[in-house]
């Protein structure tokens, strides 16, 4: 099997643009499988009953918080092993390797006893209504047991992306989004020869397709190359552990400030009276319409921070620094066109999602509105996804912050309450904040300070 034997591409020299389409198609797909998975368990969860739709909804916010951690150690370790293979030091990408890993299980462990012992009491203080306690205190319980490969899988396909063998986690999640929108049918309604489940089976095919994509990986690290990470003897380095955290932790804690001033928002809408309900539909509408564009954007952040992170490794930081640049507009070209696609036909989008007239008017116009911004979320996605491969994750922080915390939620409040614009106040304030932080992200990167931060 070629996966298995492949020596990783180099990404340090040869045609730039080759480069970056070797490191962009696979993760596009990657992002289309996850992208797939959400979309099956809600459709399957709305075919058994509202209670179970809303129960699935619920639980995916609070699953998505306890991955945070994962995600961050990802970002970590992914700075650190870039720089690591581009300087050619595979020893080293393998230490680091083992040190993430380790970290992430000892994590995984910790909160998959939460989970299971504190289940009744998550979910009683998360608010969750009576009607779908019982359905939520299941789900998050095989959530739970799931989480140790769920961060093994986040953080081992991180390891692999550094490196540059992007084929490896692109067959690990083909066959995690095959098995799990498979399994959420055959297990919920009993397709023969499966025993029919109920709404439980699809948290236990998101369990079963977790621990199969890791099992991929694991055997993917078992030979060739990668044999050493299993043959060397198990010790916990905490200088590197506290590297990858040092790295990390700015990234969890930008994605908590997002989600936080996201349900703010919500909040906001929520005061508008007899117009809040169609608002916040129509912020849930539009959000997954522009989850649509975001593929594409997020696909070429994480190529972004691979190709800047091996390059700044092997000691060019003038070809990362043109790679950035080659990216982020090709980046803010095809998310531009893809925008001005949906401004056009707005009200026809919108309908696919909804048949009330309110909501359908609202929607179209946050379309309208938010679709001017997506040239400054392409340019923000990209260049900061090439700072945190560079190892700038306090940078991309402090600007994702200052952009919700300090323009995108003080301006929502004024102009939909105190001024009176009612919606359309925040779609304003949310093109403003976008802007803003696309613009400051342009100028951090152009600014050139991350060439000169040393991970070692």
């Amino acid at each position: 099997m070629n996966l298995l034997k492949n020596q990783p591409p180099n990404l340090t020299a040869g045609s730039l643009w080759s480069n970056i389409w070797a490191m962009s198609w696979p993760m596009f797909l990657i992002m289309i499988f996850n992208f797939l998975v959400g979309l099956a368990d809600i459709y399957v969860a709305g075919l058994i009953s509202a209670g179970v739709q809303a129960a699935v909804g619920f639980i995916s916010q609070l699953f998505f918080l306890t991955i945070i951690v994962a995600n961050a150690i990802s970002i970590g370790t992914l700075a650190l092993i870039s720089r690591a293979a581009g300087a050619g030091n595979h020893e080293l990408s393998v230490e680091i390797s083992k040190q993430s890993l380790i970290l992430s299980l000892l994590i995984a462990i910790g909160l998959t006893f939460i989970g299971l012992a504190f289940h009744r009491e998550i979910i009683a203080m998360a608010g969750f209504p009576d009607e779908i306690k019982e359905i939520s205190e299941n789900f998050l319980k095989v959530y739970a047991l799931s989480l140790g490969p769920n961060y093994i899988l986040i953080v081992s396909n991180a390891i692999f992306r550094a490196t540059g063998e992007i084929k490896k986690p692109l067959l690990s999640m083909f066959l995690v989004s095959l098995i799990n929108v498979i399994g959420d049918f055959v297990l919920v309604f009993g397709i023969f020869p499966f025993p029919r489940l109920g709404y439980i089976g699809i948290a236990v095919s998101t369990a079963i397709s977790v621990a199969i994509g890791t099992s991929v990986n694991l055997i993917f690290f078992s030979v060739m190359r990668w044999r050493s990470l299993y043959s060397r003897p198990l010790k916990i380095s905490t200088a590197k552990i506290k590297k990858i955290i040092s790295l990390g932790w700015p990234a969890a804690l930008l994605q908590i400030a997002w989600n936080a001033g996201s349900i703010i928002l919500y909040n906001i809408l929520a005061r508008l009276g007899q117009e809040s309900i169609a608002a916040m539909a129509s912020l849930t509408n539009g959000l997954r319409i522009e989850a649509i564009i975001y593929l594409p954007a997020f696909a070429l952040n994480m190529a972004a921070s691979v190709l800047i992170g091996q390059n700044l490794g092997a000691g060019n930081s003038t070809r990362a620094e043109r790679i950035g640049w080659h990216i982020a507009f090709a980046g803010a070209a095809l998310i531009s066109f893809m925008a001005i696609i949906i401004f056009i036909w707005a009200e026809h989008v919108a309908s696919v999602f909804t048949r009330n007239l309110a909501v359908l008017e609202e929607t179209t116009r946050y379309l309208r509105i938010n679709m001017l911004s997506e040239p400054f979320m392409a340019l923000s996605a990209v260049l900061g996804g090439g700072l945190q491969g560079a190892g700038d994750t306090k940078g991309t922080m402090w600007i994702i912050v200052i952009a919700m915390w300090l323009i995108r939620l003080p301006l929502a409040y004024m102009l939909a309450l105190a001024l009176d614009y009612g919606a359309t106040g925040v779609w304003i304030a949310m093109i403003t904040s976008m802007a803003v932080q696309g613009i400051l992200m342009t100028w951090r990167f152009h600014k050139g300070h991350w060439k000169e931060l040393r991970l070692d």
